[in-house]
């Protein structure tokens, strides 16, 4: 689903260049959860970013579903992302003026699709995270676990294949981030989403499939 050739990305000033991917190489398998650790600046943001194609690297190849996206205008590679990858943040970026609904639907407003149909594809995806009963609410009014929840539905609303979660339970009490991981567990299991997971909590990578270690840029594991 994910391939990554020979990536590295560097980043430029006038005076300093920074080495932030060094070399990495890594394949994730259709329907695979990863999760991705190392110490803070290690490079895993970036290489999230690389994936999701927020970001393009330096050098090396990034194939997303047998495709070579870093080939398409800006507007063809926004639509490909749009379709193809949900994304999941620590800080939510939840804008506090939409009530739920409204902020589930905003990835839906960039296809071809009814007001009608942005609705009820937002309220199922809110019955997925179990907040059918907020969908009226604006995020003050929600706790960290239900704005985060509030995040992943926005992310599976348009049905993608891959969900890139970057630190998806960083802001949470263990309580309310193993909801979370329940969560993606199940979209993972029942519904074969492709998920990518930054995280720094060793107990919550151990419940994925594989675990990736970045040091320095450099993958060590």
């Amino acid at each position: 689903m994910i391939r990554l050739q020979n990536i590295e990305k560097v980043y430029r000033t006038d005076t300093v260049e920074t080495l932030a991917l060094n070399s990495i190489s890594l394949n994730v398998a259709k329907g695979e959860f990863l999760s991705i650790m190392g110490p803070s600046g290690c490079g895993k943001s970036t290489l999230l970013n690389i994936m999701g194609l927020l970001d393009a690297p330096t050098r090396g190849e990034v194939r997303i579903a047998d495709s070579t996206p870093g080939y398409l205008s800006d507007k063809q590679l926004a639509h490909f992302r749009n379709k193809k990858i949900g994304f999941i943040f620590q800080s939510y970026h939840l804008i506090n003026d939409l009530q739920v609904l409204d902020n589930v639907e905003l990835p839906l407003l960039y296809r071809k699709s009814t007001a009608r149909e942005r609705k009820a594809l937002a309220t199922a995806a809110l019955g997925k995270v179990g907040l059918s009963n907020r969908i009226k609410h604006f995020p003050s009014q929600l706790s960290g676990g239900q704005k985060q929840r509030v995040a992943i539905a926005r992310a599976i609303v348009g049905q993608p294949e891959i969900i890139l979660a970057d630190e998806p339970t960083g802001n949470l009490d263990s309580a309310m981030g193993n909801e979370v991981m329940d969560i993606l567990l199940h979209l993972n299991r029942q519904e074969g989403t492709t998920i990518v997971m930054v995280t720094h909590d060793e107990q919550i990578a151990r419940k994925t499939h594989r675990l990736v270690r970045l040091f320095d840029g450099a993958q060590v594991q």
